[in-house]
């Protein structure tokens, strides 16, 4: 009976560590360039004062990728399909349209981090930014997603470093100075204008057709080596990771922001506007070190990104449109050659503004995919007994309508 009990147990903890990877690596590409700016921004004007947001964030950070990994779970499928199966390839092409409009600009943002973070370790934009694109190329039009998925999170691992460290020469402020508080509440334009900044980069479209799309794509591969694991076993694996990712993604947000916190001159966005400026962020504490602390912090982030966007976007538009596999290399290369061109001949000193912006925008084009994910969560005929409850369906429509309304305050005032 032991030995049973002992054989179980290892199996269990076979199928997690092998299943692990979609959810977490979702929750790491939130962690972006953008995501890592608008932190930084955030820190840098209320200091820890919205630290309190981004706790509270770690609920529809969760709730939304959840439904995402469980309608992958339930269907075996990815998000363009299972709409395009269900409701037609227009409705899907509705639903993917907004994350394909994003995500060709996010790849401009990625690049742009990737090529800033070079830069401020001594490499050129013109030299290091098309050797990034190939290494981008190369890793995600490789055929199987457990290939791509090894040195991704490899990567997290430098980005979670690198912001710790960051931290760490920062040091923590105390709670009774001016910028330790991190319960600011502050009725004025630039504090709901940041509120959903940080709203807009928690979930962005392109994590929900990532997640939905890995983790079907992940549980065919390991069916196909021999081990197959059930529905609720997938469920269960898939909502601890889920959490798991979403507590760190946003842990980091609040490193960020507090690494970020008391930089001279760091309220005006024009202090991030070149790669020297950025740089000396934190060369009053670290030295010579500073550029490559958050060099490589940057890097990693816009790295991590920039692959699962691919991923997500080429899978979320091939899949609406009812593209083969074997053709999704063409959206990689149409949706990143633009952004490889524009970050080559873009002024840097605007990407602050452009950045803040993005992110509120990424709210309104959460709209159709966060209510397509309500739509086929609700539908038991695609979902079977891992449909949403009454519930769970309040929940998640309250947690929408909440998303919107931050984005909604932010432009009316």
């Amino acid at each position: 009976m032991e030995s049973n009990i002992t054989g179980k147990k290892r199996f269990f903890m076979k199928d997690t560590i092998l299943m692990f990877g979609p959810a977490w690596l979702a929750m790491m590409a939130d962690m972006d360039v953008s995501s890592f700016i608008g932190a930084a921004q955030t820190g840098a004007t209320f200091g820890y004062g919205l630290i309190w947001v981004m706790i509270i964030l770690i609920i529809p950070l969760y709730v939304v990728q959840e439904l995402a990994g469980r309608i992958s779970v339930a269907t075996r499928d990815g998000l363009g399909t299972v709409v395009r199966r269900y409701y037609g390839k227009k409705i899907a092409s509705i639903v993917a349209f907004p994350m394909a409009l994003t995500d060709i600009i996010t790849y401009g943002i990625e690049y742009l981090g990737i090529g800033i973070g070079l830069e401020i370790m001594g490499i050129s934009l013109f030299y290091s930014i098309p050797v990034v694109y190939v290494i981008h190329i190369a890793i995600v039009t490789r055929r199987k997603y457990r290939q791509a998925e090894k040195p991704l999170i490899m990567i997290s691992v430098v980005l979670v470093t690198s912001l710790l460290i960051s931290l760490f020469f920062r040091g923590i402020m105390p709670i009774s100075s001016s910028l330790g508080n991190p319960f600011l509440l502050e009725p004025t334009s630039s504090f709901f204008f940041l509120l959903a900044a940080n709203v807009g980069a928690v979930v962005m479209p392109f994590m929900i057709f990532f997640q939905a799309s890995a983790t079907g794509t992940k549980l065919k591969e390991l069916n196909r080596s021999g081990l197959y694991i059930g529905r609720h076993r997938s469920v269960h694996i898939m909502r601890k990771e889920t959490l798991i990712g979403a507590i760190a993604t946003e842990l980091l947000m609040v490193i960020a922001e507090m690494a970020f916190t008391g930089i001279p001159r760091a309220a005006n966005s024009s202090f991030f506007a070149t790669p020297a400026d950025l740089g000396k962020v934190l060369a009053p504490i670290a030295g010579s070190f500073s550029p490559y602390i958050f060099g490589i912090g940057i890097i990693a982030a816009g790295f991590i990104a920039l692959i699962t966007i691919s991923m997500g976007s080429a899978w979320g538009v091939a899949e609406a449109l009812g593209i083969s596999s074997r053709s999704y290399w063409i959206v990689y290369v149409l949706e990143s050659v633009p952004a490889v061109i524009a970050v080559l001949v873009i002024n840097p000193a605007s990407i602050i503004g452009m950045v803040l912006y993005l992110l509120i925008f990424f709210v309104f084009a959460l709209i159709a995919p966060m209510a397509m994910l309500w739509i086929i969560g609700r539908n038991r005929k695609i979902m079977g007994d891992l449909a949403l409850t009454a519930g769970n369906q309040i929940i998640y429509l309250s947690i929408l309508i909440l998303i919107v309304a931050t984005a909604v305050i932010a432009v009316v005032t």
